[in-house]
């Protein structure tokens, strides 16, 4: 099946669009990932709703040349990403697959998983026509990787956004070090340490989403967009506001970071990850203990480099970032602290990691600097 879609999404231009259509409602439904060209709009729907519509790297494959293919045909104005079920738009990337691929001897997966779904995302970033995500449900990670990067975010009060990587012993990519810095004030930085959970209108509060509808009209809303013939920017803009104004879920409810954005903003204004553990515990606020002890329980290689890649990253393009991002993970993968997070977390779901170093106290400068040194001229991501 990803074969045959992949194989006409590279000929489409070869192909009759009644033909293209017809085989993909009709051979796609048990499919990983449905693709439909339907009149001038192209439509992505995840479509593994019990793995939470995690992205493996059969999906990416199955996305990445319908896109370029939607991108370079004229007909097409417009491009919708959904999901399958209610509970997920997009939990993250399948990484329990390539950490047992590492196990049993294949390492290279992690190689293919990390340079296709970077691709993706810069070819999302970089989209000529509009791209819609309907992020209704659980957006972790890549989740937020397919879909930030796009003109269009729309939540619902049923969406949960997160970058919990430094829970697992990673650290916030799919272009985090691009998107993250650009939240307001010390949001990004807060994010990405802590893994804090935006829900609801707070996606939209943060600047993860641009748009906000009740999940019960989700639906009408996408059915809206469908019957648009010739969409333009200020017609998908007219839709979206739209629904907006009509929502009353979360109506009157106060961002949640709200009271805390004063303190966070000078906590995590300090110059190093030693200094904003110890101006939280200065601090001494509930609030500031709890984050304190959230990021006790994390990588401390992760904390470091997740500091040092936002850092780097809030002035550099998306591509560049791109590219330092897998340097990044590469150098993960042959570490010891990602492959025993995802055996902690999603494995044997002990919730006990071995991290080594043990405290941030013993990741030296030098070991930060070395995970972000050029690849192999071979190995670096090209986009």
């Amino acid at each position: 099946m990803i074969t045959i879609l992949s194989l006409c999404s590279r000929n489409l231009h070869r192909v009759p669009r009644f033909l293209v259509q017809t085989t993909w409602n009709a051979m796609s439904t048990d499919s990983e990932v449905i693709l439909e060209t339907v009149g001038s709009k192209g439509v992505i729907t995840l479509n593994r709703p019990k793995a939470l519509n995690s992205l493996n790297l059969n999906m990416i494959r199955t996305i990445y040349p319908q896109l370029k293919a939607w991108q370079s045909d004229p007909a097409v104005k417009l491009v919708i990403v959904k999901s399958s079920g209610d509970r997920a738009f997009c939990a993250g990337g399948d990484v329990r697959a390539l950490v047992e691929a590492h196990k049993a001897g294949n390492p290279t997966l992690a190689e293919e998983f990390f340079r296709e779904e970077y691709q993706l995302n810069n070819l999302i970033g970089t989209l000529q026509i509009p791209y819609i995500a309907l992020i209704d449900g659980i957006t972790m990670g890549g989740g937020i990787g397919i879909s930030v990067h796009g003109a269009y975010r729309v939540c619902t009060e049923r969406t949960v956004c997160a970058m919990p990587e430094a829970a697992i012993g990673f650290f916030p990519d799919v272009g985090g070090s691009y998107f993250l810095p650009k939240l307001p004030g010390k949001i990004g930085l807060f994010l990405a340490l802590t893994a804090y959970r935006l829900q609801g209108r707070d996606v939209l509060k943060a600047g993860i989403a641009t748009h906000f509808v009740d999940s019960s009209n989700i639906k009408n809303l996408e059915n809206d967009l469908m019957r648009l013939e010739n969409p333009s920017l200020s017609d998908i803009d007219r839709i979206l506001l739209k629904f907006q104004e009509q929502c009353e879920a979360d109506y009157k409810k106060e961002f949640a970071l709200k009271p805390v954005m004063g303190k966070m903003n000078t906590v995590f204004e300090a110059d190093s990850i030693e200094k904003i553990m110890e101006a939280l515990q200065t601090e001494g606020s509930e609030w500031s203990k709890k984050q304190y002890n959230l990021m006790k329980l994390m990588s401390p290689t992760s904390l470091k480099v997740a500091f040092q890649q936002l850092k780097r990253g809030a002035n550099m393009t998306l591509q560049d970032n791109l590219k330092m991002e897998y340097r990044l993970c590469q150098r993960f993968m042959a570490d010891h602290d990602f492959h025993d997070g995802v055996r902690a977390v999603l494995i044997d779901k002990d919730n006990k990691p071995n991290w080594k170093p043990a405290t941030v106290e013993e990741v030296t400068d030098e070991k930060i600097d070395s995970y972000f040194k050029p690849l192999p001229t071979d190995k670096e991501l090209k986009l």
